[in-house]
């Protein structure tokens, strides 16, 4: 029997998404981690990890967009609706909830592939906050915001966020040769500065991690935007994203018989499979539960933040940090640059929450980052 198109994509994006979850799962690739050891412990091992494989995705999507192998137009990321307060406070609050939760949505779902039902409650609490923020309850709420706030760029002259767009608009010149150069800086600056430690470039599984997460939003890019551009059956051009698949993930799971396989459920998926048997092949697959009820309350909520705020954000650190970077759109650096912050603030405050009050934790966290006075 001949699959049809969508189905196709489907299939593709599980197998590509196999390989991932399995690379995930051996190298522990993790965002969260990356911002963690560079705030409490100094080195920057991991956080290069994930700038390489911004690096790369950069690369391999602007050759795909450049020779004209995919059309991203209509590409989420650089459409003209520009939600700064979205990219802003969707951002912070995912970064806030990524850390109660040990880990962003990918690494949740790595995790639930090894065993870890933490992760699994933060996953079905996140995907059913971004579904009912996406069409539900919480929908009107994200509307609203987005009518208030977002700046028509289209209404400016502007024909989308993307970063050459926007400096073409404004000092003149042809967008795709600004496009190339600033892609050219980009990823060669960034392999200087990751390649430069000695020590990274004999890390096998971080640079393994990198070609992964990278190589993966690649391949989302080419099998939505050239093997799903078929003329009488096209599939939206998209790549890797957590947020929204894992949502309809859920809700494909409930309504199996009236719902349909997409590209995104179909990497949601493909990722705990491959997580899973890694583990399982390996032996580490591990079941882990709560320790407290102060854990289960902070999973809880990490799942509502990164929920809520991946939505409003349009991604998480992957589908904006990873995916929407690579387009080199406007929106994707400022919700980068507020997750990470996020999740920095949160992790100081943890630190000094170790043995002080909430309050003044805050208020050392805030010092720190030179916005009060310190205490004398």
């Amino acid at each position: 029997m001949e699959l049809e198109v969508s189905q196709q994509i489907a299939l593709y994006g599980f197998l590509a998404s196999l390989v991932f979850g399995a690379i995930a799962q051996r190298t522990h690739f993790c965002t969260m981690g990356s911002i963690s050891d560079w705030i409490n412990m100094g080195t920057k091992i991991r956080f290069r990890t994930w700038i390489l494989a911004i690096a790369i995705a950069i690369a391999g999507t602007q050759l795909l967009r450049t020779t004209g192998m995919v059309d991203m137009t209509n590409a989420i990321y650089l459409n003209t609706g520009f939600g700064w307060v979205g990219y802003v406070v969707g951002g912070l609050m995912f970064g806030v909830g990524m850390t109660l939760g040990s880990g962003c949505v990918q690494r949740s779902i790595v995790r639930v592939g090894g065993g870890n039902l933490k992760s699994l409650v933060v996953l079905v609490v996140m995907g059913m906050t971004a579904y009912a923020t996406l069409r539900g309850l919480l929908a009107p709420v994200r509307l609203e915001l987005e009518a208030w706030t977002s700046i028509d760029l289209s209404e400016r002259g502007v024909a989308d966020q993307g970063m050459a767009t926007i400096l073409a608009n404004f000092v003149g010149g042809d967008v795709q040769t600004i496009q190339l150069l600033l892609a050219g800086l980009l990823v060669v600056g960034t392999f200087w500065y990751v390649f430069s430690d000695k020590g990274y470039r004999g890390d096998f599984d971080n640079i393994m991690a990198a070609i992964a997460v990278g190589g993966m939003v690649i391949a989302g890019w080419y099998i939505t935007g050239v093997l799903g551009n078929d003329e009488f059956e096209p599939v939206p051009v998209e790549s890797v994203t957590f947020v929204a698949p894992a949502g309809n993930t859920i809700n494909y799971v409930m309504t199996y018989t009236g719902a349909s396989m997409n590209f995104g459920i179909a990497v949601v998926l493909g990722v705990i499979v491959g997580s899973f048997l890694y583990a399982i092949l390996s032996g580490t697959f591990r079941i882990e539960v709560f320790a407290s009820r102060t854990d289960l309350t902070n999973h809880l909520l990490a799942g509502v933040l990164m929920g809520f705020g991946g939505v409003l954000a349009l991604g998480c650190t992957i589908g904006q940090g990873v995916t929407g970077m690579s387009t080199l759109a406007l929106g994707s650096v400022l919700a980068l640059l507020s997750i990470i912050a996020g999740c920095a603030i949160t992790i100081k405050i943890q630190y000094y929450m170790l043995d002080d009050s909430f309050g003044t934790a805050l208020y050392e966290t805030l010092a720190d980052l030179k916005l009060l006075p310190r205490k004398t």
